[in-house]
């Protein structure tokens, strides 16, 4: 159920609300709401900060109760850290702590004045409409498959210290918030669940349910009229058929669409290069790249941005069977080039070389990125921070960089030199889908880059970032926000 967002302006002692949301920098100097409940207070609050009970330290939290002087039941208060270093990634961790500590808390509705401190190098929409979506993503909850779940809990309401002026930040916030749940649910349904017809489900249901918005499922039967050898053979093996599902959105009258392109190996086996035991269940969040675009590109729908953007994910499941797809074959690419198979667990990007053909046939894009859960290698290079950007052009790869910085959904980017190239030579075919033991997450976007030749591309490996590791491990929903702040500047 997603929150409901709301503006109001009133003094932070006279809210009608279960929580106020307070914040102290390290240096303990009260400001804004926190001085105007101190006053209030006669000074109660000032006397817990001095006491130790209350710190600035960042991320930390402290619920208080019956302040005097406050309607409200509790104040929470939340460490900002140091004032001097307090910046966009600083901000969004007071936010994070904020929402986590209200979404196990019984507060039902609460007032959040964080928008009000000032955050280096953003303006005061940029901080507000962050502090409304870190809001939604902290009070996420999965509950689809879960019977103990079904009834609603937590935290429902939230409004801002901000007048209704702010009303249109608000709902950019929601939209962007919406996308990114839209990715986080497909994300993290279970396979069973959330197989390639699920998927295109989802995409067609969202199509009828939004003017300007047209969905097309391709089927196997069509793509093997269009020559699609190097995804279909990854499909072999399941008994899912594969999908390619198309969304455009048309807002930006004859202009050249912007396209995106996401893996979504629904289910990820390793086929008969068959991965360990240990982990495997994670490998349904293999298509957590085809849940970003379709995430980002919901996103897009209720801003109404005005330009033409397509999205397309490349929904399949990577089975062992008998008829599946053997190390040792070559494959034929819907661009006619051949592939040697030396591991059919590196299968994403067999799928992407034939979604990238098809985007550039169809849709002569002005821009073509692909978003992939790609490699291990970009994880052990990058860890699970940053996503791995791979772009022959720079200025593209300076606006994507530009958009995560903004949003601090951030990328890093790394080379795609020639010198990879020759990693991926091959005896038997034009090249293999295998660059050796070294530079692993590079070599695949070297692959990638024979398929986009000539065409404006960027490729983010989100591998590490998709996803939190472990048994409560969710899907992140990045990078949505960053896709989506690049699709916003094109606009400016």
């Amino acid at each position: 159920m997603a929150l409901e967002l709301s503006l109001n302006r009133t003094h932070p002692a006279e809210i009608d609300s279960d929580c106020v949301v307070i914040g102290l920098f390290a240096d303990h100097a009260l400001d804004g709401s926190a001085a105007e409940l101190d006053l209030r207070g006669e000074g109660r609050l000032k006397a817990l900060i001095e006491s130790g009970d209350v710190s600035g330290k960042a991320g930390k939290t402290t619920l208080l109760h019956g302040l005097p002087g406050v309607a409200a039941t509790r104040v929470l208060v939340v460490g900002l850290g140091d004032r001097d270093q307090f910046d966009a990634g600083a901000f969004q961790k007071a936010a994070d702590a904020a929402f986590a500590a209200l979404r196990i808390g019984s507060s039902r509705r609460a007032h959040c004045c964080l928008n009000e401190f000032a955050v280096k190098s953003r303006d005061a929409d940029w901080v507000l409409r962050q502090a409304a979506i870190r809001a939604e993503k902290a009070t996420y909850r999965y509950t689809a498959t879960r019977a103990s779940a079904a009834k609603p809990t937590g935290l429902e309401m939230v409004s801002f210290a901000a007048d209704e002026s702010k009303a249109a930040i608000l709902g950019e916030a929601a939209g962007i918030a919406e996308g990114v749940c839209f990715a986080r649910e497909l994300g993290n349904l279970p396979p069973n669940i959330c197989n390639p017809a699920h998927v295109a489900s989802e995409a067609i249901k969202f199509a009828a349910e939004h003017d300007g918005v047209e969905c097309e499922v391709i089927e196997r039967e069509e793509m093997e009229q269009l020559g699609m050898g190097s995804l279909l053979a990854v499909a072999r093996g399941s008994a899912n058929a594969p999908k390619l599902i198309v969304l455009k959105w048309n807002g930006g009258g004859d202009a050249k669409p912007f396209v995106l392109v996401g893996k979504g190996i629904t289910f990820d086996t390793g086929g008969i290069s068959l991965k360990p035991g240990p982990g495997m269940e994670e490998m349904k969040f293999d298509m957590c790249g085809a849940a970003t675009v379709l995430g980002s590109f919901v996103a897009a729908v209720k801003l109404k941005l005005p330009l033409n953007l397509v999205t397309i994910a490349a929904a399949v499941e990577n089975m062992p069977d008998g008829d599946s797809y053997r190390p040792g074959d070559v494959l034929t690419s819907m661009s006619g080039k051949t592939i040697e198979v030396l591991n059919t667990d590196a299968e994403g990007r067999l799928i992407l070389c034939d979604a990238l053909t098809y985007a550039q046939k169809n849709f002569e894009p002005q821009t073509l990125i692909d978003v992939a859960t790609l490699t291990g290698a970009c994880v052990v290079a990058l860890g699970k921070h940053a996503h791995g950007l791979m772009s022959k052009h720079d200025d593209l790869a300076d606006e994507l960089l530009a958009a995560g910085n903004d949003v601090h959904d951030r990328a890093w980017r790394l080379p795609l030199w020639d010198d990879y190239q020759s990693q991926l030579d091959s005896v038997f075919a034009d090249f293999t889908n295998l660059g050796g033991k070294w530079g692993g997450a590079i070599t695949a976007g070297c692959f990638l880059s024979r398929f986009t030749e000539g065409q404006r591309w960027a490729h983010l490996d989100i591998a590490g970032s998709a996803w939190d590791e472990g048994r409560k491990g969710l899907a992140t929903g990045r990078p949505v926000n960053l896709l989506v702040q690049w699709l916003i500047d094109r606009c400016a």
